[in-house]
């Protein structure tokens, strides 16, 4: 069996692999007969098959988290790679593979990334601001630090969420130095908070799907509320909660992006181009590495579905 993952094959190279399911989903095909469209993951990333024609007992047997040996090769479906079954069977316990042999993780410890998130709280010096973020990180720190930070498109891996996190606060603590006038408790809490309603947002960091309240309310609707709650068990009442809860509310930008409210605060608006830059750049990142120097890489739907060209001296 191969060491290489599943998106380190050519178009046309045949694999032979164990895969986790991440996502299975059963549709009728125009045939009339039923299909599973299957993503399949492991550390190297994910990628979409078909199966063709699918039975009750597959549909049983090859549901989310269930590892399988499959055998096919690698396909370009529409400017992205596919993957075509030849052969596929459950993983068993003579085959000795473990779940978290296809999960990827952020390039960061857990500890580490707490470490980091401590220090800034630490850092800050308005009181009502600090014991708010600090009361909300403890309540869910051990989900802040395993969760991913989205379903698809950017930081979807086992502690996405607090390396996503991290990676705006380093990128906040430079632009404040290049603007002193920016408040460094503000873009720090606001940060810390934006994106934490999604361990209540999302079922976990394996195979992740929206929870009901998820669906219903969404992640900056329920940290609007849990940043409330918190001013009142920690009986503060400072103009800084309605701040923070305005930063949680705008940091998408817009209403069609997801925003109930524009950013009309100085950090507002800075947060939100911080969040979308570490996004985008994850989302270039991760589609780049997979490209070969002289090559495009597949279409990136959020980035308006374009293409980038890896330059031939990028070695």
């Amino acid at each position: 069996m191969s060491k290489k993952g599943v998106l380190h094959y050519e178009v046309g190279e045949q694999i032979e692999l164990f895969l986790l399911i991440k996502s299975a989903t059963k549709a009728i095909a125009s045939n009339g007969k039923p299909f599973l469209t299957l993503i399949f993951q492991d550390k190297s990333g994910e990628i979409e098959a078909k199966l063709w024609d699918a039975t009750d007992i597959d549909e049983k047997n090859y549901q989310a988290e269930s590892i399988v040996k499959i055998l096919g090769d690698i396909q370009n479906y529409r400017g992205r790679l596919q993957l075509r079954i030849r052969q596929i069977k459950l993983a068993s316990k003579e085959d000795n593979v473990r779940l978290a042999d296809f999960l990827e993780t952020a390039p960061l410890s857990q500890d580490e990334m707490m470490g980091k998130i401590t220090q800034y709280i630490f850092e800050m010096k308005n009181s009502n601001i600090q014991r708010i973020t600090r009361h909300l990180v403890k309540k869910y720190q051990q989900a802040f630090l395993e969760y991913p930070a989205a379903t698809k498109n950017h930081h979807e891996f086992v502690s996405g969420l607090a390396y996503h996190v991290v990676s705006m606060l380093d990128l906040a603590k430079a632009i404040a130095q290049l603007y002193p006038s920016l408040d460094k408790d503000l873009l720090y809490g606001g940060i810390i908070l934006h994106d934490l309603g999604k361990v209540l947002e999302l079922s976990g960091p394996i195979s992740t799907v929206y929870t009901v309240e998820g669906n219903l309310l969404g992640h900056i609707t329920i940290m609007v509320n849990e940043i409330g709650k918190a001013a009142d068990e920690l009986d503060i009442h400072g103009e800084e909660v309605v701040v923070l809860q305005h930063i949680v509310l705008s940091h998408h930008g817009k209403a069609e992006w997801g925003s109930p409210k524009a950013p009309l605060i100085k950090e507002a608006e800075i947060i939100h181009y911080i969040d979308n830059l570490d996004a985008k750049m994850n989302m270039l990142d991760r589609a780049l590495e997979r490209a070969k120097p002289g090559e495009f890489t597949e279409r990136i739907f959020p980035l308006e579905n374009r293409s980038f060209y890896k330059p031939a001296f990028h070695k």
